[in-house]
C-alpha cells in the first residue's frame, strides 16, 4: 500500500492542472458577477433557501456579495500563479463552500464537485514548480509528487461518472421522455434548435449519456482507447457547454484528463523546460496511517452518499430526499403550482400569502420541493410568532413530474406549522405519488 500511495512520480500533470484550475475558478467567480448570477441569486432575493441547518449563512448586505465573488476571483488567480498557494486555495474553498450551503435555488451537482476538487487542491503540493511560491522560496521546489495524487482524482471521477450513468437507468430516461422535455427548452437556439427536437437526437442523448459516463474513465485509462476517448470527451463537454450553458464545468472535466495521460506526454507537451522525474523513490510521511484513514473515510462517504435514497421511503424523483450530492444530474423535470394560506387563530381569518412579496420567480420553484416547503413554512411561522399571532399554515401544492398529471405533494388539510424535517429518513408529511391521487 505504501508503494502504491507514496511512490514519487513526475508532477507535471498536477502543475498543469493547477494553472488550469486556478484560471477556471477565477472565471467561475467573476463570471457569476458578469452574468448577473450573483445579483439574481444572492442580492435580489429577500429570503434565502439555504441548506437546512445552515441558516446562519446569509448573503452579505447591500452589494457585499459582489466584493465576495470579486475576492474569490482574485484568489483563483493566486492559485493559478502559485502565489500564497495554500492560504489562497483554502480561502477559496471556505468561501465557495459557504455560498454552496447558503443557497440552493440554483443548486447544481457541479457546485458540489467543485467543493471536492477544492479540498483535493488544499491537500496536494501543486505549488512546488512553476509558481511564485517556488520562485520566492527555492526550498519548496520539487519535480515529483506522491502517486496518491493521481489515484485520488481517478477514483473520484470514476465515482462521479459511474453514479451519473447508473442514475440514468430509469424509464423516463431510457425511452427518451426526459431528454425530449429537456430539448424542448432549447428549441429557440439559433441553428441547432430545430435539430434538438428530433426524436433520434433524444434517443442518442439518452444512450450516449449512459455509455459515456459509464466508460469514460476506463477508456481514458486504457492506452489503446485514450486518445479517441479524449476527443469524444471534447465533443461531449463542448455539447454540454453550448446546449446547457453550465459554466466552467465542461472545461474543468477536460482539464482533469491531464491525470489520465502518461506523465511523460504531459511533460513533453506543456512543461518541456522542467526536468522530468524518472525515479521511483518511496517517501512515506510520518502521518501516513492517518492519511490512509482519511482516504478510507473519504471514499466510503463518496460511495455511500449517492445510494442513500435506496434506504429512504419513496421515489427520489418525487420526494427529492437523497437527491443532492448524488450525481443525479439533469434527470427530471418538475412543474406545478403552489399557494399558501395562513389562518389567524385569534381572529379566525384566513389569508392567502402573497408569494411575490417573499420570493423571486425562480425561488418559487423551491416550493415544488419538500425542503423548500418546509423552509418557507418556517419563515412564515417565525414572522407571525414575532408578532405574537398564533397561526395555522396550509398549502395547495401540485407537482407534475416529467409532464405527467399534477399530483398533491402535501395534504392540503395538513397544518404545515407542525411539520419537522428529518435529514436521514422519509418525512411522512410528504405524500408519495400513490397517496396523492
Amino acid at each position: 500500500m505504501n508503494k502504491l500511495l507514496f511512490k514519487q512520480v513526475d508532477n507535471s500533470p498536477l502543475i498543469v492542472f493547477r494553472i488550469l484550475f486556478g484560471l477556471l475558478i477565477a472565471l467561475e467567480a467573476w463570471g457569476a458577477i458578469a452574468t448577473g448570477w450573483v445579483r439574481r441569486t444572492l442580492i435580489e432575493p429577500q429570503f434565502t433557501f439555504n441548506f437546512i441547518g445552515f441558516d446562519f449563512l446569509q448573503p452579505l448586505p447591500g452589494n457585499g456579495m459582489y466584493l465576495y465573488f470579486g475576492l474569490m476571483g482574485l484568489l483563483g488567480i493566486f492559485v493559478m500563479l502559485g502565489f500564497k498557494y495554500r492560504s489562497s486555495v483554502i480561502a477559496y474553498t471556505l468561501l465557495w463552500t459557504s455560498v454552496y450551503l447558503m443557497q440552493k435555488t440554483s443548486y447544481n451537482n457541479h457546485y458540489y464537485l467543485l467543493i471536492l476538487l477544492l479540498i483535493f487542491m488544499c491537500l496536494v503540493p501543486a505549488h512546488r514548480y512553476f509558481s511564485i511560491d517556488a520562485k520566492n522560496n527555492p526550498s519548496l521546489k520539487s519535480i515529483s509528487m506522491p502517486n496518491w495524487v493521481v489515484l485520488f482524482i481517478i477514483g473520484q471521477m470514476w465515482i462521479v461518472y459511474t453514479y451519473a450513468s447508473l442514475a440514468k437507468l430509469y424509464p423516463d430516461w431510457l425511452d427518451g421522455t426526459f431528454p425530449e422535455l429537456l430539448m424542448k427548452t432549447k428549441a429557440h437556439y439559433w441553428l441547432i434548435g430545430d435539430l434538438l427536437q428530433e426524436r433520434w437526437i433524444h434517443m442518442s442523448i439518452a444512450y450516449f449519456g449512459i455509455l459515456f459516463d459509464l466508460l469514460v474513465v476506463p477508456l481514458l485509462l486504457w492506452k489503446r482507447t485514450r486518445v479517441v476517448m479524449f476527443w469524444i470527451s471534447v465533443f461531449f463537454h463542448l455539447f454540454n457547454s453550448i446546449v446547457f450553458q453550465i459554466g466552467i464545468f465542461p472545461y474543468m472535466s477536460l482539464a482533469l484528463t491531464v491525470f489520465f495521460f502518461p506523465k511523460e506526454y504531459i511533460h513533453r507537451k506543456f512543461l518541456k523546460f522542467k526536468p522530468f522525474y524518472s525515479d521511483s523513490e518511496i517517501e512515506v510521511p510520518g502521518l501516513a496511517p492517518y492519511f490512509k484513514g482519511f482516504l478510507l473515510i473519504w471514499f466510503a462517504i463518496q460511495l455511500l452518499l449517492p445510494v442513500r435514497h435506496y434506504f429512504i421511503k419513496g421515489d427520489v424523483f418525487w420526494t427529492e430526499e437523497g437527491h443532492r450530492m448524488s450525481w443525479r444530474m439533469m434527470l427530471r423535470s418538475k412543474g406545478g403550482s403552489a399557494s399558501f394560506l395562513v389562518k389567524n387563530l385569534k381572529t379566525g381569518k384566513t389569508d392567502y400569502v402573497k408569494l411575490d412579496e417573499y420570493l423571486t420567480p425562480k425561488q418559487k420553484r423551491n416550493l415544488l420541493k419538500p425542503d423548500g416547503i418546509f423552509q418557507f413554512t418556517q419563515k412564515l411561522k417565525k414572522e407571525y410568532a414575532e408578532k405574537e399571532i398564533p397561526v395555522e399554515i396550509y398549502a395547495r401544492i401540485k407537482v407534475s413530474l416529467n409532464a405527467r398529471t399534477p399530483e398533491y405533494l402535501v395534504d392540503p388539510k395538513l397544518d404545515l406549522s407542525t411539520i419537522k424535517w428529518d435529514y436521514f429518513k422519509h418525512n411522512d408529511w410528504i405524500l408519495l405519488q400513490a397517496e396523492s391521487e
